[in-house]
């Protein structure tokens, strides 16, 4: 998936967060709320169904340098691994008998404000999308908020994940 495969609706949600990022560094050195959003599409032209993560960058270099004990810098492929592994251990999604979905990594994008990382379900339509499991920050910050937005065959639906809330049915 390249990043000018991007839908409209991917557009204007990327535009929004990185707006909030944006107004939420203006005139204090760190953000009072943390959130990251994941878009869910189906994509007809490889048959596949791609997951766009995006998280504030800020927070993510603060829990990977929680959990390893050192800075990073995710320009560097070692260091997008240790990303990689914990979101594909913090984020997952599962077909209407449980059975966890295959997710490809494909590969992220980082500038100062947002990290953007990008997985699909090869071959998967999104309508087979039973559940979503979303951990993703929340282990370290309390207060995460998680938003998930499914689209299938059109319509989008909207999930919300906190600490207390990590597992959702969608059907």
């Amino acid at each position: 998936m390249k990043s000018n495969d991007m839908k409209p609706h991917r557009i204007l949600l990327a535009a929004a967060f990185a707006c909030a990022c944006m107004c939420a560094s203006v005139g204090a050195p760190a953000h009072s709320f943390h959130a990251g959003i994941t878009d869910i599409s189906y994509n007809a032209r490889t048959g596949s169904t791609e997951v766009v993560h995006t998280y504030m960058t800020h927070d993510v270099e603060a829990l990977l340098t929680n959990l390893y004990g050192r800075s990073f810098d995710l320009s560097d492929p070692d260091d997008q691994a240790a990303l990689r592994k914990y979101v594909e251990k913090q984020f997952w999604l599962s077909d209407k008998d449980g059975k966890r979905l295959p997710l490809n990594w494909v590969g992220l994008q980082v500038d100062t404000d947002s990290v953007v990382v990008f997985q699909e379900a090869p071959q998967t339509a999104s309508g087979k999308v039973a559940g979503i499991h979303d951990a993703v920050l929340s282990d370290f910050l309390p207060d995460q908020q998680n938003t998930v937005n499914l689209t299938v065959d059109g319509k989008l639906r909207t999930f919300g994940f906190t600490s207390g809330r990590l597992d959702l049915a969608v059907n």
